[in-house]
């Protein structure tokens, strides 16, 4: 009966998320979403990934390093299949999927009620960042990664070369295969100070780095996609970026929450931790306060290095529970199963039959881009820089848009001063481009800057954006 019940536990888990990612508002609050689908449509309908920028009109024709190329083909291709509900399914079930493995992981030490612990925790971190963006598509990869690491060592070999190839996937999907590379490091040196045959490990496990190595230059950009990575992290306006900016405590977050009832458990329990594990969590914990974005990676590998402390900590000395059978006979599984393919097909199939209206949002002004002329569309504007990923969908060349890697700091920092209207010589700026019309939210200081100079009105306002265009100049006559 154990064996069908933690089963269950994680069938419920892994279709509460997929429910939650099909049906929540927060699926497509993040403007980034558009682009990429206008990104992988290009990539089909051209046959190559690009090398410069197509979408814009101030970096057109300028070096853009498209590292989330197949992530976008993939996201593009559910589109054309299912309209934005095939976008939230793709998203969804990528997310299950890195949920149930993690269930997975879990299965193997705790029992159902400690597992039920752990995925609640982990998707409580989780779930801010359950909306349509490459990261949710590369999570499994993430998940299994550590998974085989953490399998390879408990079997006290490296882990198998046929593991390595899965790196070619990973680098042409998502930057966070960064940090399957950087795991290797400390389950390495772990392997390397447990086995008295030193040598002989150093050489198996460097042997899988160098191919994981190998493998992740597999893509269309080779070593400038390695090193792509440092540089974002590197520049110098993240902090004016939300999911870069570092956690915040002034009020009570999911993520405090989180690591205060982890940190109980732990010391309730008295869970002891492999050191080299615990200085991968404690450094996994710093890059999450330090980077709200990094929250997911947090909330995805906590659970996996916990597991097996937490379960030693519940039954000292007794091994893990995987193959728990009940008097010597396989496990009913087969309700169990029926009972959550039926639930992960429910879900899906109402998410189909309802077909998905975008809505207006922060970050996606679709009845103010509705309100544009078509003709005013095409010239040049001055955007919010949460709006360009909706323009670029709509077939707009924005000024700026989620790709702040590719304008680099000068350009961003400029931005930055003409929307908050503290450019000493705005009306210039705007010239510079032949701004002609501007979409902005309402906080942005520029909109108050342009109500107040002649020549500018407002065509359109609503809670999320404001559009306001240059009035055509007046002929003097002959």
């Amino acid at each position: 009966m154990l064996a069908t019940v933690d089963f269950l536990v994680a069938a419920a888990a892994v279709t509460t998320l997929l429910a939650v990612v099909a049906f929540s508002s927060r699926v497509f609050i993040d403007g980034d979403t558009n682009w990429h689908v206008a990104a992988g449509r290009w990539i089909l309908a051209h046959q190559q990934v690009p090398r410069t920028d197509p979408f814009s009109y101030t970096y057109a024709g300028k070096p853009w390093l498209a590292h989330e190329w197949l992530a976008e083909v993939l996201m593009a291709l559910a589109y054309a299949a299912a309209g934005w509900s095939g976008v939230v399914l793709l998203v969804g079930a990528a997310a299950a999927v890195a949920y149930a493995m993690i269930a997975a992981e879990l299965r193997l030490w705790l029992r159902p009620l400690g597992q039920a612990i752990g995925l609640a925790l982990s998707f409580s971190c989780l779930e801010p960042f359950l909306y349509a963006r490459p990261h949710i598509l590369a999570l499994p990869l993430l998940v299994a990664w550590t998974r085989s690491l953490l399998a390879a060592r408990r079997a006290q070999k490296a882990p198998p070369l046929a593991l390595a190839p899965l790196m070619l996937v990973w680098a042409n999907l998502h930057a966070s295969f960064i940090f399957g590379l950087a795991l290797i490091g400390p389950f390495a040196l772990e392997a390397i100070i447990a086995t008295p045959n030193r040598v002989r490990t150093a050489l198996t496990w460097g042997a899988f780095g160098a191919l994981a190595l190998a493998f992740s230059l597999a893509t269309p950009h080779g070593v400038q996609g390695l090193i792509f990575p440092f540089q974002v992290v590197n520049m110098k306006v993240l902090p004016n970026i939300l999911e870069w900016r570092a956690a915040n405590f002034q009020e009570p977050t999911l993520l405090e929450g989180t690591l205060l009832a982890t940190l109980f458990l732990a010391l309730w329990r008295g869970a002891r931790i492999p050191p080299l594990r615990l200085l991968l969590l404690v450094v996994l914990i710093h890059m999450a306060l330090q980077h709200i974005r990094q929250q997911a990676v947090l909330a995805a590998l906590a659970p996996l290095l916990l597991a097996e402390p937490f379960g030693r900590a519940a039954r000292p000395g007794a091994p893990a529970l995987s193959g728990y059978r009940e008097e010597g006979r396989p496990a009913p599984y087969a309700a169990a199963i029926l009972i959550a393919a039926a639930s992960i097909g429910g879900v899906a199939g109402a998410r189909l039959a309802r077909p998905l209206i975008r809505r207006d949002n922060a970050n996606v002004p679709v009845s103010a881009m509705a309100h544009v002329p078509a003709d005013l569309a095409r010239q040049p504007v001055f955007n919010e820089y949460a709006f360009g990923g909706y323009l670029i969908f709509k077939g707009v060349r924005p000024y700026i848009d989620g790709r702040a890697d590719m304008y680099g700091d000068d350009f961003v920092r400029e931005y930055l001063a003409i929307i908050s209207g503290r450019e000493p010589d705005v009306d210039q700026a705007l010239k510079r481009w032949n701004i002609r019309w501007t979409i902005l939210a309402p906080r942005d200081g520029l909109v108050r800057r342009l109500d107040q100079t002649p020549g500018w009105r407002r065509l359109y306002a609503d809670p999320f954006a404001v559009v306001q265009a240059l009035a055509p100049a007046k002929s003097t006559g002959g």
